[in-house]
């Protein structure tokens, strides 16, 4: 690719399995991914490329050497506690090992690379998780005094206030120390992963963004920026500065 042209932006999907039928026939499997990812990317001055998930890891591998980026989005899912050593708990949601093991495994090899990498609501999960952290498994049952976070009729306007820890990236990101945002979890980050930091949290100090000491950029938010990118300039800023850390990283290749 043409250094001039965008930076190649991988954005992980979802898949949508169909009913088993005994003959084989019927609708096939598809991939999904809600067009709010792509057009903010887009928007935001990238090329975006849907990922669907595979188990080869040789694949995974050829994928992080051609992108300039990755994204992994968020999903109605939950990632599976095994993976940070704990034993699910009933209230746990559903589970999707194969997307789970995909963007954990993509997650993995970005960080490697030090490709740029943002993760976005179960993309935070991943990326804290792939470090060795741990969350929550559900915010209600664990942190009962916490406040609602589950809120998916909010998310085109945002549910709440989350604080920016002064002198993070993001706060260098979006310019203020506090920002109205829309979540959809019911998941949280727990134990910090290796290398990151902490920078948003809820008034009720559920935290909502992390972020890596370690790397030029890796950033997860548990919040849904693409959603609120197209009326508020800080949430697009988020988008802005993690393509820009694309265009230079390919400039310096």
């Amino acid at each position: 690719m043409k250094r001039s042209s965008p930076p190649l932006i991988g954005i992980t999907a979802d898949l949508s399995l169909p009913p088993r039928r005994n003959s084989g026939s019927g609708p096939e499997a598809t991939i999904l991914l809600p067009q709010r990812y792509s057009l903010a990317v887009e928007n935001g001055g990238g090329l975006p490329l849907l990922l669907p998930f595979t188990g080869s890891r040789a694949l995974m591998r050829q994928m992080i050497g051609r992108l300039d980026g990755l994204l992994v989005s968020g999903g109605n899912f939950d990632i599976h506690p095994s993976y940070y050593g704990e034993r699910p708990i009933k209230q746990i949601g559903a589970i999707k090992r194969e997307r789970t093991e995909f963007e954990l495994e993509m997650t993995l090899l970005a960080l490697r690379a030090d490709l740029p990498l943002l993760g976005i609501c179960g993309g935070a999960q991943a990326l804290n998780v792939v470090l060795g952290g741990s969350l929550y498994q559900d915010i209600a049952a664990q942190l009962p005094h916490a406040g609602v976070h589950e809120q998916s009729e909010k998310k085109h306007t945002g549910g709440h206030q989350v604080i920016i820890e002064r002198g993070t990236r993001l706060e260098k990101i979006i310019r203020r120390r506090s920002l109205e945002v829309n979540t959809t979890h019911h998941q949280a980050v727990k134990a910090i992963g290796r290398g990151l930091v902490v920078n948003a949290t809820a008034e009720d100090g559920v935290i909502e963004g992390i972020e890596s000491a370690r790397h030029s950029f890796a950033l997860g938010v548990q919040w849904h920026p693409e959603v609120l990118a197209r009326r508020f300039v800080p949430q697009r800023r988020i988008f802005a500065h993690f393509i820009a850390s694309c265009r230079r990283l390919r400039r310096g290749s």
